[in-house]
């Protein structure tokens, strides 16, 4: 089926497109080209499990501090909920950067495949890709410190 559509295509087309999709050899250095980026993509849904559980808890933490059905939410809750947004603020801003560096290094992933099968020179597109995916999960990673920080350190008491 897809060599019947392919026929129908510009013949020179066609027949370079399989040309290349038949090669193993082009396939298995893309294969290769690309795990490194796909381990990092690992290493970054790892790093995102354990700060979505974080936020998962501080949201329901707030929650239960802020029910009005579990008693008055007494003035002594309002430090500690203010503390906890404070971390949940930083543990978002964690997870979005991480979400982005996740993004990018699987357009890395799809660019690197994709080499494969064209000639352009796509070097500095794919080094500039790695950058800015390296630089996301740092910012990540700075927030997700932040807020580990801030919890190790408890709620401050307010100054009297």
């Amino acid at each position: 089926m897809i060599l019947d559509l392919l026929a129908q295509v510009d013949q020179p087309l066609a027949l370079e497109i399989l040309e290349r999709t038949a090669s193993t050899s082009r396939v298995q250095q893309a294969v290769e080209l690309s795990l490194a980026p796909a381990f990092l993509l690992v290493g970054i849904g790892s790093i995102m499990n354990v700060m979505m559980s974080r936020l998962i808890w501080l949201a329901g933490r707030i929650e239960r501090l802020a029910d009005p059905h579990e008693g008055a939410c007494a003035v002594s809750h309002a430090h500690e909920i203010a503390w906890l947004r404070k971390r949940r603020r930083c543990a978002r801003l964690a997870i979005k950067f991480s979400t982005g560096a996740a993004v990018v290094i699987s357009v890395v992933i799809a660019v690197l495949f994709l080499s494969a099968y064209i000639d352009a020179g796509i070097g500095s597109f794919v080094a500039m890709l790695w950058v800015v995916t390296i630089g996301l999960l740092i910012i990540g990673l700075g927030h997700f410190l932040r807020e580990t920080l801030l919890a190790a350190n408890g709620p401050q008491a307010p100054d009297k």
